[in-house]
């Protein structure tokens, strides 16, 4: 049963308009950085159900594009059934949490660790789709000590060949225009026709339409798209390491999905050697949102 639920947002002061002329819908200005330095974390925004202190804490990574809400109804359910917390977590440059212009899986894993260090959440088991999969296994290569046991959504530890042409997405979701003004409902409508002349499929669009917001009378896109479109071969890519994560790991992909490909196996079972693979039949590469019963079915029977 949920005994309660807090949460962390970030407010939306500086997300006026940006002066970068590629951008007609503006997006948040990113954070000052220094080339070369140091991976230097961010405050991340959160949500956290309330469960048992004692036993380790569920906690849900999102992927490219995403936030920490796509995880709301499977979080809510997974706190019911199995009474713990269940932590919901907006990557750097997503959702609530601060811009910035690195986009490293180093520095996303570094995020995760501070948070969860600060929350007290350790060891936890992490949860991670696509993007926040690889940031999950970062963490526990990096951190073991810090990580209970692992679950990678339709992602592996190798360079990912996404279905979808993310850059063009990038470019498309940065020509869009909208005037001044305008009501939600007509901006959404407005930034959808844009979108689909290049973005056919209208379940992308939908999704990535969840990152216009609005902001002092102007509509934004929440994720910061500079520092996606700079980045996006590294997050397409995965860091070498040469150590192997010891506990307990589960590799769940979706039946219709191509992200995960076997000639990926040689290296999870490398890197993961304690892993289990499952898949869900009639799911595509969103599991969780595809089929969330058996998404949610699958990981209460790897916490068993």
């Amino acid at each position: 049963m949920l005994r309660g639920t807090r949460s962390w947002r970030l407010p939306l002061r500086g997300l006026g308009p940006c002066s970068l002329s590629f951008s007609r819908v503006p997006v948040a200005p990113s954070s000052s950085g220094r080339s070369g330095a140091e991976p230097r974390s961010v405050l991340l925004s959160y949500k956290l159900l309330d469960g048992e202190a004692a036993r380790p804490a569920l906690v849900f990574l999102h992927g490219l594009f995403g936030s920490k809400t796509n995880f709301g109804s499977v979080a809510k359910a997974l706190a019911q059934q199995t009474g713990r917390r269940v932590l919901t977590v907006d990557a750097r440059n997503h959702g609530d949490s601060p811009h910035s212009p690195d986009m490293s899986y180093e520095a996303m894993s570094q995020d995760l660790r501070d948070l969860l260090l600060q929350l007290g959440l350790v060891p936890c088991v992490l949860i991670g789709h696509s993007m926040g999969g690889k940031t999950a296994m970062l963490l526990a290569l990096q951190r073991p000590e810090l990580v209970e046991r692992l679950i990678a959504v339709d992602i592996s530890p190798v360079e990912t060949t996404p279905s979808s042409n993310f850059p063009s997405y990038m470019a498309a979701m940065r020509a869009v225009d909208i005037p001044d003004g305008v009501p939600r409902s007509s901006a959404r409508k407005l930034a959808d026709e844009q979108l689909s002349t290049v973005i056919q499929d209208l379940a992308e669009r939908q999704f990535l339409l969840t990152n216009l917001v609005e902001a002092h009378g102007r509509f934004v896109w929440r994720v910061n798209l500079e520092a996606l479109a700079q980045h996006v071969d590294k997050i397409m890519a995965f860091p070498p390491r040469p150590e192997s994560y010891p506990g307990p790991a589960l590799f769940l992909l979706g039946g219709n999905s191509t992200y995960v490909r076997p000639g990926h196996h040689a290296a999870i079972r490398r890197l993961f050697p304690r892993a289990q693979m499952q898949t869900v039949p009639h799911a595509g590469h969103w599991v969780h949102a595809d089929c969330p019963q058996d998404f949610v079915t699958a990981i209460r029977g790897f916490l068993a």
